[in-house]
Protein backbone atom coordinates (compact mmCIF):
# COMPACT_ATOMS: atom_id res chain seq x y z
CA UNK A 1 0.00 0.00 0.00
CA UNK A 2 2.82 2.34 0.93
CA UNK A 3 4.53 1.55 -2.39
CA UNK A 4 1.37 2.45 -4.24
CA UNK A 5 1.08 5.72 -2.34
CA UNK A 6 4.74 6.48 -3.00
CA UNK A 7 4.35 5.94 -6.71
CA UNK A 8 1.31 8.25 -6.77
CA UNK A 9 3.25 10.94 -4.96
CA UNK A 10 6.09 10.66 -7.46
CA UNK A 11 3.66 10.94 -10.36
CA UNK A 12 2.12 14.07 -8.81
CA UNK A 13 5.57 15.55 -8.30
CA UNK A 14 6.55 14.82 -11.91
CA UNK A 15 3.27 16.31 -13.15
CA UNK A 16 3.86 19.46 -11.09
CA UNK A 17 7.38 19.78 -12.44
CA UNK A 18 6.16 19.40 -16.01
CA UNK A 19 3.52 22.08 -15.49
CA UNK A 20 6.14 24.38 -13.96
CA UNK A 21 8.52 23.80 -16.84
CA UNK A 22 5.76 24.45 -19.38
CA UNK A 23 4.83 27.70 -17.63
CA UNK A 24 8.48 28.77 -17.56
CA UNK A 25 8.89 27.98 -21.26
CA UNK A 26 5.77 30.00 -22.07
CA UNK A 27 7.10 32.92 -20.03
CA UNK A 28 10.46 32.80 -21.80
CA UNK A 29 8.70 32.62 -25.18
CA UNK A 30 6.64 35.68 -24.27
CA UNK A 31 9.76 37.57 -23.20
CA UNK A 32 11.54 36.63 -26.43
CA UNK A 33 8.68 37.78 -28.64
CA UNK A 34 9.43 41.33 -29.89
CA UNK A 35 7.12 44.21 -29.07
CA UNK A 36 5.89 45.74 -32.33
CA UNK A 37 5.79 49.54 -32.57
CA UNK A 38 4.01 51.05 -35.56
CA UNK A 39 4.96 54.70 -36.07
CA UNK A 40 2.37 56.68 -38.07
CA UNK A 41 2.78 60.09 -39.66
CA UNK A 42 1.21 62.11 -42.46
CA UNK A 43 4.34 63.51 -44.09
CA UNK A 44 7.07 61.95 -46.22
CA UNK A 45 10.81 62.62 -46.46
CA UNK A 46 10.73 65.61 -44.11
CA UNK A 47 11.87 66.27 -40.54
CA UNK A 48 9.01 64.29 -39.01
CA UNK A 49 9.81 61.29 -41.20
CA UNK A 50 13.52 61.58 -40.44
CA UNK A 51 12.76 61.58 -36.72
CA UNK A 52 10.61 58.46 -37.10
CA UNK A 53 13.35 56.59 -38.98
CA UNK A 54 16.08 57.60 -36.54
CA UNK A 55 13.92 56.78 -33.53
CA UNK A 56 13.11 53.37 -35.03
CA UNK A 57 16.79 52.55 -35.58
CA UNK A 58 17.75 53.64 -32.07
CA UNK A 59 14.96 51.64 -30.44
CA UNK A 60 15.82 48.44 -32.27
CA UNK A 61 19.51 48.85 -31.42
CA UNK A 62 19.09 49.84 -27.77
CA UNK A 63 16.47 47.17 -27.10
CA UNK A 64 18.58 44.46 -28.71
CA UNK A 65 15.77 43.73 -31.14
CA UNK A 66 13.12 43.32 -28.43
CA UNK A 67 11.24 46.25 -29.98
CA UNK A 68 10.50 45.87 -33.69
CA UNK A 69 9.59 49.17 -35.32
CA UNK A 70 7.56 49.71 -38.49
CA UNK A 71 7.37 53.25 -39.93
CA UNK A 72 4.30 54.28 -41.95
CA UNK A 73 4.70 57.75 -43.52
CA UNK A 74 2.42 59.50 -46.00
CA UNK A 75 -0.85 58.76 -44.13
CA UNK A 76 -0.57 55.03 -44.87
CA UNK A 77 -2.44 54.26 -41.65
CA UNK A 78 -5.22 56.75 -42.34
CA UNK A 79 -5.83 60.44 -41.77
CA UNK A 80 -4.14 62.17 -38.86
CA UNK A 81 -7.36 61.93 -36.87
CA UNK A 82 -7.56 58.18 -37.48
CA UNK A 83 -3.89 57.81 -36.54
CA UNK A 84 -4.45 59.69 -33.27
CA UNK A 85 -7.46 57.55 -32.41
CA UNK A 86 -5.43 54.43 -33.19
CA UNK A 87 -2.75 55.54 -30.74
CA UNK A 88 -5.30 56.32 -28.05
CA UNK A 89 -6.77 52.83 -28.25
CA UNK A 90 -3.53 50.94 -28.84
CA UNK A 91 -3.98 49.83 -32.47
CA UNK A 92 -1.07 52.14 -33.41
CA UNK A 93 1.78 52.52 -30.96
CA UNK A 94 3.23 55.90 -31.95
CA UNK A 95 2.37 59.05 -33.88
CA UNK A 96 4.76 61.83 -34.94
CA UNK A 97 2.72 64.92 -35.77
CA UNK A 98 2.45 68.69 -35.33
CA UNK A 99 0.72 68.93 -31.94
CA UNK A 100 -2.13 71.10 -33.24
CA UNK A 101 -3.63 68.06 -34.92
CA UNK A 102 -4.28 66.58 -31.48
CA UNK A 103 -6.40 69.54 -30.38
CA UNK A 104 -9.51 67.34 -30.36
CA UNK A 105 -7.95 65.44 -27.46
CA UNK A 106 -6.89 68.54 -25.52
CA UNK A 107 -7.10 72.11 -26.84
CA UNK A 108 -3.75 72.94 -25.25
CA UNK A 109 -2.03 70.90 -27.94
CA UNK A 110 -2.38 74.00 -30.14
CA UNK A 111 -0.21 76.18 -27.90
CA UNK A 112 2.88 76.07 -30.10
CA UNK A 113 0.86 77.32 -33.09
CA UNK A 114 0.58 80.80 -31.64
CA UNK A 115 2.33 83.20 -34.06
CA UNK A 116 5.26 85.22 -32.80
CA UNK A 117 6.31 82.79 -30.06
CA UNK A 118 9.77 82.25 -31.53
CA UNK A 119 11.82 84.40 -33.86
CA UNK A 120 14.47 81.99 -35.16
CA UNK A 121 15.25 78.32 -35.66
CA UNK A 122 17.63 78.39 -32.70
CA UNK A 123 14.96 79.97 -30.51
CA UNK A 124 12.47 77.29 -31.56
CA UNK A 125 14.89 74.46 -30.86
CA UNK A 126 15.79 75.83 -27.45
CA UNK A 127 12.15 76.34 -26.55
CA UNK A 128 11.25 72.78 -27.55
CA UNK A 129 14.00 71.51 -25.22
CA UNK A 130 12.98 73.74 -22.31
CA UNK A 131 11.94 71.61 -19.29
CA UNK A 132 8.85 73.74 -18.56
CA UNK A 133 7.64 73.45 -22.15
CA UNK A 134 8.24 69.71 -22.25
CA UNK A 135 6.43 69.24 -18.96
CA UNK A 136 3.34 70.99 -20.32
CA UNK A 137 3.28 69.58 -23.84
CA UNK A 138 4.33 65.99 -23.12
CA UNK A 139 1.91 65.74 -20.22
CA UNK A 140 -1.14 66.48 -22.33
CA UNK A 141 -3.44 63.57 -23.12
CA UNK A 142 -2.12 61.35 -20.31
CA UNK A 143 -5.68 60.78 -19.14
CA UNK A 144 -6.83 60.07 -22.70
CA UNK A 145 -4.55 57.27 -23.78
CA UNK A 146 -1.39 59.20 -24.73
CA UNK A 147 2.16 59.18 -23.38
CA UNK A 148 4.29 62.05 -24.73
CA UNK A 149 7.98 61.34 -25.22
CA UNK A 150 9.44 63.85 -27.69
CA UNK A 151 9.16 67.44 -28.90
CA UNK A 152 11.21 69.25 -31.56
CA UNK A 153 11.05 72.09 -34.06
CA UNK A 154 10.31 71.14 -37.67
CA UNK A 155 10.17 74.28 -39.82
CA UNK A 156 9.01 77.87 -40.15
CA UNK A 157 5.61 78.18 -41.80
CA UNK A 158 5.24 78.90 -45.49
CA UNK A 159 2.21 79.33 -47.73
CA UNK A 160 1.97 77.53 -51.05
CA UNK A 161 -0.47 79.23 -53.42
CA UNK A 162 -1.92 78.91 -56.89
CA UNK A 163 -1.45 82.64 -57.44
CA UNK A 164 1.56 84.40 -55.91
CA UNK A 165 1.29 86.06 -52.51
CA UNK A 166 3.81 88.87 -52.73
CA UNK A 167 2.13 91.37 -50.39
CA UNK A 168 -0.05 91.26 -47.31
CA UNK A 169 -3.04 92.41 -49.33
CA UNK A 170 -2.73 89.28 -51.47
CA UNK A 171 -4.01 87.22 -48.53
CA UNK A 172 -7.38 88.93 -48.65
CA UNK A 173 -10.21 86.71 -49.77
CA UNK A 174 -8.04 83.64 -50.27
CA UNK A 175 -9.12 80.23 -48.94
CA UNK A 176 -6.06 78.86 -47.16
CA UNK A 177 -5.59 75.51 -45.46
CA UNK A 178 -4.53 75.69 -41.82
CA UNK A 179 -3.76 73.15 -39.12
CA UNK A 180 -6.51 72.42 -36.57
CA UNK A 181 -5.76 75.49 -34.46
CA UNK A 182 -7.73 78.49 -33.25
CA UNK A 183 -4.44 80.40 -33.16
CA UNK A 184 -3.90 79.82 -36.90
CA UNK A 185 -7.55 80.52 -37.63
CA UNK A 186 -7.41 83.89 -35.88
CA UNK A 187 -4.09 84.75 -37.55
CA UNK A 188 -5.38 84.09 -41.08
CA UNK A 189 -8.58 85.99 -40.40
CA UNK A 190 -6.55 89.02 -39.32
CA UNK A 191 -4.79 88.85 -42.68
CA UNK A 192 -8.14 88.84 -44.46
CA UNK A 193 -7.99 85.20 -45.58
CA UNK A 194 -10.55 82.44 -45.06
CA UNK A 195 -8.94 79.63 -42.99
CA UNK A 196 -9.81 76.03 -43.86
CA UNK A 197 -8.69 73.37 -41.34
CA UNK A 198 -7.64 70.28 -43.30
CA UNK A 199 -5.46 67.20 -42.93
CA UNK A 200 -2.41 66.92 -45.16
CA UNK A 201 -3.81 64.11 -47.31
CA UNK A 202 -6.65 66.41 -48.40
CA UNK A 203 -4.53 69.42 -49.36
CA UNK A 204 -3.10 68.58 -52.78
CA UNK A 205 -6.43 67.38 -54.24
CA UNK A 206 -8.09 70.53 -52.87
CA UNK A 207 -5.50 72.72 -54.61
CA UNK A 208 -5.88 70.78 -57.86
CA UNK A 209 -9.67 71.20 -57.73
CA UNK A 210 -9.46 74.90 -56.79
CA UNK A 211 -11.20 74.23 -53.49
CA UNK A 212 -8.23 75.98 -51.90
CA UNK A 213 -6.20 78.98 -53.03
CA UNK A 214 -3.29 78.04 -50.80
CA UNK A 215 -2.08 76.04 -47.81
CA UNK A 216 0.16 76.49 -44.79
CA UNK A 217 2.88 73.91 -44.07
CA UNK A 218 6.65 73.66 -44.22
CA UNK A 219 8.45 73.97 -47.54
CA UNK A 220 9.74 70.44 -46.99
CA UNK A 221 6.19 69.16 -47.42
CA UNK A 222 5.59 71.11 -50.63
CA UNK A 223 8.89 70.05 -52.16
CA UNK A 224 8.91 66.35 -51.25
CA UNK A 225 5.27 65.91 -52.27
CA UNK A 226 5.77 67.81 -55.55
CA UNK A 227 3.13 70.48 -55.17
CA UNK A 228 4.57 72.51 -58.06
CA UNK A 229 2.13 71.08 -60.60
CA UNK A 230 -0.82 72.41 -58.59
CA UNK A 231 0.60 75.56 -57.00
CA UNK A 232 4.08 76.85 -57.83
CA UNK A 233 4.38 79.84 -55.47
CA UNK A 234 5.71 79.55 -51.90
CA UNK A 235 5.70 82.60 -49.65
CA UNK A 236 7.92 82.27 -46.58
CA UNK A 237 5.94 83.94 -43.80
CA UNK A 238 7.85 82.21 -40.99
CA UNK A 239 4.94 82.25 -38.54
CA UNK A 240 3.84 80.25 -36.76
CA UNK A 241 6.75 77.86 -36.38
CA UNK A 242 5.86 74.19 -36.91
CA UNK A 243 6.82 71.66 -34.24
CA UNK A 244 6.63 67.89 -34.03
CA UNK A 245 5.39 65.96 -31.03
CA UNK A 246 5.90 62.24 -30.42
CA UNK A 247 3.04 60.45 -28.69
CA UNK A 248 2.94 56.80 -27.69
CA UNK A 249 -0.07 54.67 -26.92
CA UNK A 250 -0.26 54.69 -23.12
CA UNK A 251 -1.88 51.26 -23.23
CA UNK A 252 1.07 49.86 -25.19
CA UNK A 253 3.65 51.76 -23.15
CA UNK A 254 2.23 50.57 -19.83
CA UNK A 255 2.41 46.98 -21.08
CA UNK A 256 6.17 47.16 -21.70
CA UNK A 257 8.71 45.84 -19.20
CA UNK A 258 10.26 48.62 -17.11
CA UNK A 259 13.59 48.52 -18.96
CA UNK A 260 11.90 48.95 -22.35
CA UNK A 261 9.78 51.83 -21.05
CA UNK A 262 13.02 53.52 -20.03
CA UNK A 263 14.52 52.88 -23.48
CA UNK A 264 11.59 54.37 -25.44
CA UNK A 265 11.58 57.46 -23.21
CA UNK A 266 15.33 58.05 -23.36
CA UNK A 267 15.59 57.39 -27.08
CA UNK A 268 12.81 59.87 -27.92
CA UNK A 269 14.36 62.55 -25.73
CA UNK A 270 17.79 62.05 -27.32
CA UNK A 271 16.41 62.00 -30.88
CA UNK A 272 14.47 65.22 -30.21
CA UNK A 273 17.82 66.97 -29.78
CA UNK A 274 19.76 65.00 -32.39
CA UNK A 275 17.23 65.84 -35.12
CA UNK A 276 17.95 69.59 -34.91
CA UNK A 277 20.84 69.68 -37.36
CA UNK A 278 19.01 67.40 -39.79
CA UNK A 279 15.96 69.66 -39.73
CA UNK A 280 18.07 72.67 -40.69
CA UNK A 281 19.56 70.73 -43.60
CA UNK A 282 16.15 69.41 -44.69
CA UNK A 283 14.68 72.90 -44.81
CA UNK A 284 17.59 74.32 -46.81
CA UNK A 285 17.49 71.44 -49.29
CA UNK A 286 13.70 71.64 -49.64
CA UNK A 287 13.94 75.31 -50.53
CA UNK A 288 16.47 74.54 -53.25
CA UNK A 289 14.49 71.53 -54.50
CA UNK A 290 11.37 73.65 -54.76
CA UNK A 291 13.09 76.16 -57.02
CA UNK A 292 14.86 73.44 -59.01
CA UNK A 293 11.47 71.83 -59.65
CA UNK A 294 10.06 74.99 -61.19
CA UNK A 295 8.60 76.61 -58.08
CA UNK A 296 9.17 80.17 -56.91
CA UNK A 297 10.10 81.23 -53.36
CA UNK A 298 8.76 84.61 -52.28
CA UNK A 299 9.47 86.83 -49.28
CA UNK A 300 7.19 89.65 -48.22
CA UNK A 301 8.77 93.12 -48.34
CA UNK A 302 10.54 93.71 -44.99
CA UNK A 303 8.15 96.41 -43.86
CA UNK A 304 5.16 94.18 -44.64
CA UNK A 305 6.72 91.21 -42.84
CA UNK A 306 7.13 93.43 -39.77
CA UNK A 307 3.56 94.67 -40.12
CA UNK A 308 2.34 91.07 -40.26
CA UNK A 309 4.27 90.13 -37.10
CA UNK A 310 2.81 93.16 -35.29
CA UNK A 311 -0.71 92.31 -36.44
CA UNK A 312 -0.41 88.75 -35.19
CA UNK A 313 1.55 89.39 -31.98
CA UNK A 314 -1.49 89.38 -29.69
CA UNK A 315 -3.18 86.29 -31.16
CA UNK A 316 -1.99 83.99 -28.35
CA UNK A 317 -3.22 86.30 -25.60
CA UNK A 318 -6.49 87.09 -27.32
CA UNK A 319 -7.46 83.51 -28.19
CA UNK A 320 -6.61 82.19 -24.71
CA UNK A 321 -8.17 85.12 -22.82
CA UNK A 322 -11.46 83.38 -21.97
CA UNK A 323 -10.00 79.88 -21.42
CA UNK A 324 -8.23 79.67 -18.04
CA UNK A 325 -6.39 76.37 -18.64
CA UNK A 326 -5.27 77.41 -22.12
CA UNK A 327 -4.23 80.84 -20.87
CA UNK A 328 -2.17 79.47 -17.97
CA UNK A 329 -0.38 77.02 -20.25
CA UNK A 330 0.15 79.69 -22.91
CA UNK A 331 1.94 81.89 -20.37
CA UNK A 332 4.30 79.03 -19.48
CA UNK A 333 5.09 78.52 -23.16
CA UNK A 334 5.46 82.23 -24.02
CA UNK A 335 7.69 82.83 -20.98
CA UNK A 336 9.93 79.97 -22.10
CA UNK A 337 10.02 81.36 -25.64
CA UNK A 338 11.28 84.70 -24.35
CA UNK A 339 13.73 83.03 -21.99
CA UNK A 340 15.31 80.98 -24.79
CA UNK A 341 15.83 83.79 -27.30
Amino acid sequence: MFATKGKAAVRRLIAALLISLAASAAAFATEDKPYVMKIALATLNDGLHQFAKSYAATLEKDSGGRIKVEVYPGSQLGSTQRQAEGVQFGAIQCIVVPPEFLVGIDERFELLAAPGLVNSTTNGQRMAADPAVKQVMLGLGADKGLHGVGLFMVAPSAVVAIKPIRHLDDFKGKKIRIFASQFQKEALQRLGATPKPMTLAEVLPALQDNVLDGAIAGTTVFATMHYQDAAKYVTEIGQPVIFGIVELSKKWYDGLPADLRDIVDRAASAESVRINSSVVDFNAKARQDWMSGGGEVISLPPEEQSAMINALASVGEDVSATKPELRAAYHIISDAARRTR
